[in-house]
């Protein structure tokens, strides 16, 4: 089973009439990373530097759960 994980930022929350439009982009920072390696950020950006997904929540318990900057692993893992 071959699966894969991002790191996500929220760059975006707003409302839509009943719904929630998030947007993530891919963790990068505008300096320089540490060459140790120490900032995890910097594996997920040297391998995925630009990724976006959007999502509608129309859930209203989920509205607000979510806050700009906050950061989440995705994992894709194939379903049936």
């Amino acid at each position: 089973m071959t699966t894969m994980r991002a790191k996500v930022r929220v760059s975006e929350v707003k409302v839509s009439g009943d719904c929630e439009l998030l947007t993530f982009n891919a963790v990068a920072k505008s300096t320089s990373y540490p060459e140790d390696g120490s900032d995890e950020d910097n594996s997920y950006a040297r391998w995925s530097p630009s990724r976006e997904i959007k999502l509608t929540v129309a859930n209203p318990a989920l509205h607000g759960k979510l806050a700009i900057d906050e950061k989440f692993y995705v994992d894709f893992t194939p379903a049936n």
